[in-house]
């Protein structure tokens, strides 16, 4: 079957801060290939709709997947699917992704026919099957993690192996476009997937059912030899939590003589606790690490369900420095902040020499807080549910919360490109520019044009289209058994040694 493979475009902040390779497509792409498929991608974050609408008219594909990992995409998944539909009805059209995995049967009622089927959980084994399904006339309820008009199938599986899939990086027409700070160009890898925490703002520990599943070392070594970007994110969400598998991937790479410059994000009680392996690999070209901080009290920390207090996370902080990586570092606007919490914020911010990400807090389906607190929302546009808008009740007036918010982040942005940084930061640019790569200089000059307090307040008053449905269903406290995608397998479902499950069983019990 011909498969076209679909990415929607860009959200606000990744207009700035970064722009990452469509690493799920492309493990699609792969495991579609490898059972015989014939694969093309679209990455609509920097390519033209042009070049999908001539595909659609000169390849016509039998099927066309689109990646739906954000909410804030769902309006443009659904037009597109529909626009699909009206060019080509015989194409078989279909959502997967982490969030279309929460909203499967939503999206099937928004799209009223021009989506065949959302694949909730791993595609990497259920699309293969789908494909299969579809070119036999099977019934989809067969394939696994399969929401269709007829019914679901069976829960979705996981891969038996992360050994087993590759990503088809060569099927992506641009790939000089994708960056994440001053990591230009930048592709992207997984060593592991998973998350064993489970803080209440998160759904990636739902997703996988709280497993932690990793990938040979060797195999690691070998796609990162064949990457040819001299950046490379890691995308796990939480890096190195077994010591031991971090080590083991850099003797690899050093073996091997792979020289990268890394970006990767972790907890500040994983840094502390294996020290040793983030100096190793500050030795193999380790630059930046963004550590989740969320709050800089103990009751936001306990809200968050962070599982660590704010002494550890400061002394996190400290052994970073002391490793000589930089640090980005996020914290979550909580809609209760007034002025003088904002400037609190401010202050603590300019203390510290880190970089510093301001979020929303944001009541994702599939997390806790979306169960709690989703009968409080204040809108149910989807294009709003991207961490810079608010869509709970905010104490401040609404302007006035959006113009702390930018004036913050714009402190925070001058702090980074004040007089003294800017020597550094131009000397960064300027050795791109000689590369060729401007998506960093690019982002330094667009701040203000995508943070913008009015133009955030603007999209509140958009006509809306496609709305999150009420679920009065659920219940005032959050029920974690509805919450999985992946049902969770307890202890047989991490890929831990002993150390690691204990430490990781201490900070879940508040130790």
């Amino acid at each position: 079957m011909r498969l076209l493979a679909v990415h929607p475009s860009g959200l606000m902040y990744t207009r700035i801060f970064l722009t990452l390779e469509p690493l799920g497509l492309e493990l699609i792409a792969g495991a579609a290939r490898a059972a015989g498929h014939d694969v093309r991608i679209v990455d609509l974050q920097v390519e033209q709709p042009s070049r999908l609408w001539r595909l659609v008219e000169q390849w016509r594909p039998d099927a066309m997947c689109l990646g739906g990992n954000y909410l804030a995409n769902v309006p443009e998944i659904i037009e597109t699917a529909k626009a699909i539909k009206a060019r080509l009805p015989s194409c078989f059209v279909f959502v997967g992704g982490h969030s279309a995995s929460f909203v499967a049967a939503d999206l099937l009622a928004h799209g009223a026919g021009a989506i065949d089927c959302v694949i909730k959980g791993e595609g990497e084994v259920s699309v293969p099957r789908l494909l299969q399904a579809i070119q036999d006339g099977e019934d989809l309820t067969c394939v696994p993690g399969s929401v269709s008009a007829k019914g679901e199938g069976p829960p979705p599986r996981f891969v038996e192996s992360l050994d087993t899939i590759r990503p088809a990086r060569d099927l992506l027409a641009r790939r000089r476009r994708y960056f994440i700070g001053t990591l230009d160009p930048c592709a992207s890898i997984e060593f592991a997937r998973g998350c064993p925490w489970d803080c209440t703002f998160c759904s990636a520990w739902t997703f996988y059912g709280r497993s932690y599943r990793v990938a040979s070392p060797e195999r690691i070594a070998d796609e990162l030899a064949r990457i040819r970007e001299p950046g490379v994110f890691i995308v796990d969400d939480v890096a190195f939590v077994h010591a031991r598998h971090g080590f083991e991937i850099g003797e690899a790479i050093k073996r091997r003589g792979i020289r990268k410059q890394y970006y990767l994000e972790t907890r500040g009680d994983v840094l502390l606790r294996n020290m040793e392996v983030f100096r190793f690999w500050r030795d193999l070209g380790l630059q930046i690490m963004f550590i989740g901080l969320e709050a800089i009290d103990e009751e936001g920390l306990q809200r968050f369900r962070k599982r660590i207090d704010l002494d550890r996370n400061m002394e996190a902080l400290e052994a970073a420095r002391s490793l000589g990586i930089s640090v980005a570092v996020n914290l979550i606007a909580d809609p209760s902040w007034d002025h003088e919490r904002f400037e609190t914020i401010r202050r603590w911010c300019l203390e510290i020499p880190e970089v510093v990400n301001i979020s929303v807090t944001t009541p994702y389906p599939g997390t806790e807080i979306w169960q709690t607190e989703q009968r409080k929302l204040t809108t149910r546009d989807y294009r709003l549910f991207d961490i810079q808008h608010a869509v709970l009740p905010t104490k401040l007036p609404l302007p006035e919360f959006y113009a702390e918010l930018v004036k913050t982040q714009q402190v925070l942005n001058t702090k980074h490109l004040g007089f003294a940084a800017v020597r550094k930061t131009l000397g960064i640019a300027g050795k791109l520019l000689l590369r060729g790569q401007t998506n960093f200089l690019r982002m330094i000059w667009k701040f203000d044009s995508v943070f913008n307090p009015a133009l955030q307040l603007a999209d509140h008053a958009r006509p809306v289209q496609y709305e999150l449905p009420v679920r009065p269903e659920f219940a005032a406290v959050a029920d974690k058994r509805g919450l999985y995608v992946h049902k969770p397998a307890g202890r047989r479902g991490r890929t831990l040694d002993d150390a690691t499950e204990q430490f990781v069983d201490a900070t879940r019990s508040g130790a």
